[in-house]
């Protein structure tokens, strides 16, 4: 058997695999007695089939898969041996010729590889970045405040519609009519609402439920009827108003802290608005280092300006997806694809060369910390330990969750081990003009 590497521009090499009988006969003839052994052939006992007859029958397709898979694995055998560093898989070559398995004994395969570009980053404090903090303003504390507490409040009944209460109505449109309907006017926009606002109760308008609610279960629900029965309803309805109801703050007394935060860490006003803030801070940082770790990306990539084989790419896109994708596709949203693809061989770069790991003890945390904001979005803001750690370990056995804490921590550890050999400089900017950061990224 015999190798032969041929490098071509664009960084791809062709690797051709020459393949003769006696490289591949004893795995054939092996494969042929398994068959025989096997074969259920009228007019001849298992077992007994002559020899003859099964090569006849299976013989062309089973050289066919002995030499291909002699010639497959040898080519990963001389990749590694000679330390080859290769792009996304191994895949057969366009170059390829037809095979004739009956009449030959010698067959030479052709392989293609994207040939992994060097790596040579020189990073100093002369690459310089800016961090961008959002800073904390009333106006969003005030909203985040008022979010928080929503968990905590109860309806109360009011005189008017001022904003986002939720109503309940009568429904009526001479055929049928439906009493104690429910209207969210907070699953609205402002334009939306704009006819309900400054109504009544005992005010009477006309709607069109089609319009209130854009998707069939919701009308369902409102209608107290089944969705299959919604096109037999006229969706002209006169609608009076029979209650009016909005969220009111809880009191912020000595119960409520002891029920919101049984762990005792709050106990006033200015405790929870510490904490708010906390919060708000740390919410915002993640955008901020998600930011700043696009920004990262895009820098490194545009530095190390790598030659990736971009043609050789597009094939084994299209190779290993079976067909689920035509060319056309591919290119659509190849660039894309090429820039997560290159930041993540860089990641690769980096973490060998840094020698970054991810314990089992640091998975674990951020899985608890993943949990723990579930279990605050479901009014929860202090879930007891032991049902973090359940739930965390729950995260770690599934095999994609996992994966994706791993890797996540990983470019973490990347942008930080570039941080440390770079200048950044953090400034405070407005939401609004880290808005437009981000946008324009």
């Amino acid at each position: 058997m015999k190798i032969t590497r041929d490098q071509r521009e664009g960084g791809v090499s062709i690797l051709s695999v020459k393949v003769v009988e006696k490289d591949y006969a004893a795995e054939v003839e092996k494969s042929l007695r398994e068959y025989r052994r096997k074969a259920n052939i009228p007019g001849f006992r298992p077992g007994m089939v002559p020899m003859g007859i099964v090569k006849k029958m299976y013989g062309k397709g089973v050289v066919a898969e002995q030499s291909y898979r002699l010639a497959s694995n040898s080519v990963f055998e001389y990749l590694q041996k000679n330390k080859i560093d290769y792009l996304g898989d191994v895949i057969p070559s366009e170059e390829q010729g037809d095979f004739d398995f009956e009449n030959n004994t010698e067959f030479t395969f052709k392989f293609e590889i994207g040939e992994a570009p060097a790596i040579n980053l020189e990073l100093t404090e002369k690459d310089k970045m800016t961090y961008n903090r959002i800073k904390v303003d009333k106006k969003m504390h005030e909203d985040y405040r008022s979010n928080y507490l929503r968990r905590y409040g109860r309806l109360v009944e009011v005189e008017a519609v001022e904003s986002d209460e939720a109503l309940t109505v009568t429904l009526d449109n001479g055929d049928m009519q439906v009493q104690d309907a429910y209207v969210g006017l907070i699953s609205m926009n402002e334009e939306e609402r704009k006819p309900f606002l400054g109504k009544k109760v005992g005010d009477k308008m006309q709607v069109n439920v089609n319009e209130l609610y854009k998707t069939a279960s919701q009308r369902a629900a409102m209608l107290q009827t089944k969705e299959e029965e919604l096109a037999s309803i006229n969706p002209e309805f006169e609608m009076e108003i029979t209650k009016i109801r909005k969220f009111a703050e809880p009191e912020l007394n000595e119960e409520f802290f002891k029920m919101a935060f049984p762990a005792g860490n709050v106990t006033n006003e200015k405790e929870l608005d510490k904490m708010l803030d906390e919060q708000i801070a740390q919410e915002l940082g993640r955008e901020s280092d998600y930011l700043f770790t696009l920004q990262l990306r895009d820098m490194l990539i545009k530095k190390a300006d790598l030659q990736m084989p971009v043609a050789f790419l597009k094939r084994w896109l299209y190779t290993i997806n079976e067909g689920k994708f035509t060319m056309e596709e591919i290119e659509k949203d190849f660039d894309q694809f090429l820039v997560m693809f290159t930041w993540n061989y860089l990641q690769k770069h980096f973490i060998e060369n840094e020698k970054l790991t991810v314990t089992p003890e640091e998975a674990t945390a951020e899985a608890k910390g993943l949990a723990a904001a579930q279990f605050a979005q479901y009014g929860m803001p202090s879930a007891p330990e032991d049902m973090l750690e359940g739930y965390a370990k729950q995260i770690l056995e599934n095999k994609e969750q996992a994966q994706k804490i791993y890797e996540r921590l990983l470019e973490v550890k990347v942008v930080e081990a570039v941080k440390a050999k770079i200048k950044v400089t953090e400034k405070a900017v407005s939401s609004e003009d880290f808005a437009k950061i981000a946008n324009e990224l």
